[in-house]
């Protein structure tokens, strides 16, 4: 025997020992590769259709436009750009004396009405008294006419007599006429009565409702914040003369939500009531919870000026993007502060999922659909 029969006798030994272990290996490679290649894919399948989400989204706040009710000068800014205010916190203020000469006047004016229907009253009585004294010359007038009328036929006076006595009772029955229209003029400023109080006059309460709108417009004289937030860029300074509507400042809302443009596509599954996750791009890797508060009943493209005419020429069909309104649970944490305009990515749960049993069993499957476009 050679020296090259013990390796040789070796060799072959250790080929046969690792025959059966590679079919062992290759076994399970054919077995567990696909399972675990089913299992991905089922996963994949399953949660597919359970979360739409969409980077087209921003961080949104309501916006004030501060305008005077009242035109004037500036004589005093409170605030400066960027500063938060509460409701109530005054803004600026407005040359209040002009205001203030205002209800003076008025307050001028309405003594000055209760004065002139006080003396309406003392022409009531004026007119009263002269109206009975006409009715009276009116009718002794009337009885020296008949009686000069006996006469005349009788022949004991002349014809002149008789056109005097006549004259006469013409001018007291003129004079009777403008009296009564007199004493009428009288009871209409007074309301129809005498005795009408004077807050029930109808000029007392114009010059009443003028003096309110007087008082009125002294105290629009300071603007102050309608809402909580914090002032937006501003150029206002003392000085400075304002119209009434003219824009003064911004001002920002502390209540945010994020509204997201979703592909009508993605829109399948969602409702109003459903969990959210949104991820701002200042903070990344910090996640924020909401829940979908409202879909817009249009797409973007229906409340713009010029919207789409898809009924006219060339036609290239385009998916559109609704607006869904994701109200943010805390918009502040651990110092990371959302701000309007910020850009986010918003991940929506649906709750749905692409099994028979998740369509079967979803808990909004009650709930009315989004209506897509056709």
């Amino acid at each position: 025997m050679t020296s090259q029969q013990p390796t040789e006798i070796a060799a072959r030994v250790e080929t046969d020992t690792a025959r059966p272990r590679g079919r062992l290996r290759n076994r399970v490679l054919w077995i567990a590769g696909p399972l675990v290649v089913a299992l991905v894919a089922g996963w994949f399948y399953i949660t597919a259709g359970r979360y739409t989400s969409t980077d087209n989204a921003y961080v949104q706040a309501d916006q004030v436009t501060i305008a005077p009710q009242i035109g004037g000068r500036v004589v005093e800014v409170a605030v400066h750009e960027n500063q938060a205010v509460h409701k109530g916190d005054l803004l600026f203020r407005i040359d209040p004396e002009p205001l203030q000469i205002a209800v003076e006047q008025m307050q001028a004016q309405i003594a000055a009405a209760g004065d002139y229907l006080n003396a309406s009253r003392d022409t009531y009585r004026s007119a009263s008294a002269d109206l009975r004294s006409s009715e009276a010359t009116l009718r002794n007038n009337e009885a020296q006419l008949k009686r000069v009328q006996e006469l005349r036929a009788k022949g004991l006076v002349a014809q002149k007599a008789l056109d005097d006595a006549a004259a006469e009772v013409a001018t007291a029955r003129g004079t009777r006429d403008s009296d009564a229209a007199t004493l009428a003029k009288a009871r209409t400023m007074l309301g129809g009565a005498v005795d009408t109080p004077l807050e029930d006059l109808s000029g007392y309460r114009v010059a009443m409702a003028q003096l309110a709108k007087a008082r009125l417009d002294l105290s629009h004289a300071e603007v102050r914040a309608p809402i909580d937030g914090t002032i937006g860029k501003m150029h206002l300074q003392p000085g400075d003369y304002l119209n009434v509507g003219q824009a003064a400042m911004p001002l920002v809302s502390n209540t945010l939500w994020v509204e997201g443009n979703f592909k009508e596509t993605d829109l399948t599954n969602v409702r109003v009531g459903q969990p959210a996750t949104i991820e701002v791009d200042t903070f990344p890797g910090h996640k924020w919870t909401a829940t979908v508060a409202s879909i817009s009943p249009a797409s973007g493209s229906q409340f713009s000026i010029l919207p789409a005419q898809n009924a006219t020429g060339n036609w290239v069909k385009i998916v559109q993007r609704i607006p869904v309104r994701l109200a943010i649970e805390t918009a502040s944490q651990d110092g990371m502060v959302l701000r309007a305009g910020m850009s986010a990515d918003v991940e929506i749960d649906t709750g749905r999922q692409n099994s028979l049993l998740g369509r079967w069993t979803g808990s909004d499957a009650g709930e009315p659909r989004v209506a897509l476009s056709r």
